[in-house]
């Protein structure tokens, strides 16, 4: 597909001699790539001087250079040109898949022809042409690396204090979102006041978001989302295939599968792709991974799998209630907007459980984190952190944030942890000298100014209490089902999950709704409506059998659109 003439480094990034990387960021196409793509779209002639995108407008085109020069430019106080693509490159990066707005602008330094591809072909394109759909994807993905750490990053501004809840939020979500973006701390700045002047904002806005020429005060992950197009945005009267609600590894796997096999798929999660499995910070017992992965990892080559195959992704995208009207059912939004869809998957997961300690809430986000991922540890380096929990999750948070905090305290209530965490989990924290297992033990209070500074900690069994300073307490004491917006629409247990196929009652399995026929593997008690993962009652609660029941359902959502063909 690529020729192997020399390719351009970034004249604004940084050269960091990979060949091989650049190679793959910047590949040639030759005339007959060039002739496939030109299937899809049109030529255009174009003039030095013309925008062909520009930052903060709507999601591009899909551009090859044909003659002529493409720049790729940084706008602001000091533009910077980041790349130059001459006849036989293209122009564009991952944003082309998640359909974000562009935070880059794309110029003609010198006139000449392009091969324009509207975004709904472009969508054809990749999924109806592997060997091009290779080389395109990977461009793309090598680009948003270089772009994570270049100047391209400066494109993107978001300021607030290291001390802030909100700012954190915002932070993570730019983070698990893989956005390139520039992190201004407050705390590091010689004048706060001067600073957000200068970008249209004052101290009592923060945090901020700068995108293009947009600023957003006080700004929350879901109106950061909503400026770079990563929410959900209707299209009336349109009716969808395929709902994913939730984008944990459950949800993903079914919007691969999904859209892979021909579905018009959408998946919406409320906080952040990826779901609870993005936030661990290292997966050590899924197959093909002898090292172990990161949550973040496993789950961002996911989406970007199932966003190559033409599934849409959309978050922060809370889902509120569900209906079925006109032989339809229909996702409704907290926005108030509605998605018509002939089948929905049940992948939301569980929302961790809280701590029942008073001002709790004070320090979420200031020094209280349901998440251990490298954001949360670089808070709290060389600090003393506590961890709270004694299950697998646990576990690896412990081990995972001793090699950059002082040192980790294990706060478990029960008498042992061998009763509820892996045995080689339990080696390796008994090997590390960093951590100290302390057992038949509750957290009781929190104590700190702006920022979490103490615990109070009881041994349960002597009722001896003592004070003891943390910079640091991560929450890992399970989760309970996210099915609240299911109410009236499927029946739930007691205890709030899904029943599917062989676990639903008998009455609802044989109600009338099914028609005579029996539930369809994964189906809840609202027939073409299916629950996979941690949602689902009696499900396994691992990576892999999440994935497995994601990828399953989708052959149940075949055999149900068949009967109502």
């Amino acid at each position: 597909m690529a020729n192997g003439q020399d390719v351009p480094t970034e004249p604004g990034g940084t050269d960091n001699g990979d060949a091989s990387a650049r190679d793959v960021a910047w590949p040639l196409l030759d005339s007959p790539a060039v002739a496939e793509i030109a299937a899809f779209g049109a030529e255009m002639e174009v003039e030095a001087g013309q925008m062909l995108y520009r930052a903060g407008g709507e999601p591009p085109n899909f551009f090859v250079v044909l003659e002529g020069e493409i720049e790729i430019v940084r706008e602001g106080h000091h533009e910077v040109v980041l790349a130059a693509h001459g006849p036989g490159r293209i122009v564009g990066e991952l944003n082309l898949l998640t359909g974000q707005r562009p935070y880059l602008s794309a110029r003609v330094s010198r006139g000449g022809r392009v091969l324009t591809v509207e975004p709904e072909q472009f969508r054809q394109l990749m999924s109806t042409k592997p060997d091009l759909s290779d080389t395109i994807f990977q461009a793309f993905a090598a680009r948003r690396e270089m772009l994570l750490t270049g100047l391209a990053a400066g494109a993107i501004l978001l300021i607030g204090s290291r001390f802030s809840p909100e700012a954190l939020a915002l932070r993570a979500f730019a983070n698990r979102a893989r956005l390139p973006h520039t992190w201004v701390e407050i705390e590091d700045l010689d004048d706060v006041g001067a600073y957000l002047a200068d970008v249209g904002a004052q101290p009592e806005d923060v945090p901020v978001a700068v995108v293009a020429t947009v600023v957003l005060r006080r700004a929350t992950p879901g109106e950061f989302a909503a400026l770079l197009g990563l929410t959900y945005r209707p299209v009336p009267g349109s009716v969808t295939d395929l709902v994913v609600v939730g984008s944990g590894p459950s949800g993903l796997a079914a919007a691969v599968y999904g859209s892979s096999e021909g579905l018009d798929t959408i998946s919406l999660d409320a906080v952040a792709v990826g779901g609870q499995a993005g936030a661990s910070s290292r997966i050590e017992n899924y197959v093909g991974f002898p090292n172990g992965i990161s949550g973040s990892d496993l789950t961002g080559r996911a989406a970007l799998q199932a966003q190559r195959l033409g599934a849409r992704l959309n978050a922060p995208c809370e889902v509120v209630g569900l209906r079925v009207e006109s032989g339809f059912h229909v996702v409704v939004l907290a926005d108030g907007s509605e998605i018509a869809a002939r089948a929905v998957i049940i992948a939301s997961g569980a929302r961790y459980r809280r701590l029942a300690v008073d001002g709790l809430e004070r320090f979420e986000g200031a020094g209280v984190y349901y998440a251990a991922t490298e954001l949360e540890a670089r808070l709290c380096r060389g600090a003393t952190v506590a961890v709270v929990g004694g299950g697998n999750s646990a576990g690896q948070a412990a081990l995972f944030l001793s090699q950059q905090a002082g040192r980790v305290m294990l706060v478990v209530r029960r008498r042992e942890l061998v009763e509820t965490m892996s045995h080689y989990l339990i080696a390796r924290i008994e090997a590390d000298p960093h951590i100290e297992v302390l057992t038949h033990t509750e957290v009781r209070g929190l104590a700190g100014d702006s920022h979490l500074e103490e615990l109070t900690l009881e041994h349960t069994a002597s009722g001896e209490r003592k004070l003891v300073g943390c910079g640091g307490l991560f929450c890992f004491i399970g989760a309970i089902p996210a099915t609240a917006w299911l109410q009236g629409c499927v029946s739930l247990d007691r205890n709030g999950f899904v029943p599917t196929d062989r676990s639903l009652s008998e009455q609802d399995a044989t109600s009338e709704v099914f028609a005579g026929r029996d539930p369809l593997p994964f189906e809840t008690s609202q027939p073409g409506v299916f629950a996979v993962g941690d949602v689902r009652l009696g499900s396994m609660k691992r990576v892999a059998t999440a994935v497995g029941e994601g990828s399953s359902a989708v052959r149940s959502v075949h055999d149900y659109l068949a009967l109502h063909a």
